[in-house]
């Protein structure tokens, strides 16, 4: 049987997936309003990401022995009204969910659960990859200013990622 003290926090962080999941969705909708295509499909890949870290977790517990606890999702709020803000937004959030993946990786040396540190290894993984993915487009986007024309060519570029489900654990 699981930890209490662990189940909780896992449980609070597939809330904490899940959010992400609705606030890349509104993200998303912004971008389509632009009419930025590749941006839409760059913020759908993260859309399905977080749906997948979301159940990773949630299959987890179960495995476990856990029980989930689905709790109220919280409205998501976009912070910034240019493509720029918007990721300076999304390396925030991203930098927020690697300290939630930290506390997590706490709790579970805090309670002594070998298994959590080694299941969570990986997200903790995923969040460098997340962080440095956030921070390329960012930086792009910097570099671009004004440039409508590079914007273009950057979303042309954002429009060939594809989701890879991840191997989680």
């Amino acid at each position: 049987m699981m930890n209490e003290k662990m189940q909780n926090a896992l449980n609070e962080q597939i809330n904490k997936e899940f959010y992400s999941e609705f606030l890349y969705l509104a993200m998303k909708a912004y971008f389509a309003e632009l009419n930025l295509q590749g941006f839409v499909n760059w913020f759908d890949v993260q859309v399905q990401e977080e749906r997948a870290h979301a159940f990773g977790m949630y299959d987890y517990l179960i495995e476990r022995g856990g029980k989930v606890e689905l709790l109220e999702i919280e409205k998501p709020v976009i912070e910034g009204n240019t493509p720029v803000e918007i990721f300076e937004h999304v390396l925030r959030h991203e930098q927020y969910v690697t300290s939630r993946i930290n506390y997590l990786l706490d709790v579970a040396e805090e309670v002594k659960d070998r298994a959590a540190i080694s299941f969570l290894d990986w997200y903790l993984k995923e969040q460098v990859e997340e962080e440095s993915s956030v921070g390329k487009v960012l930086a792009t986007l910097k570099l671009i200013g004004d440039d409508k024309n590079a914007l273009l060519l950057l979303d042309k570029d954002l429009a060939t990622r594809v989701f890879t489900a991840p191997v989680i654990g």
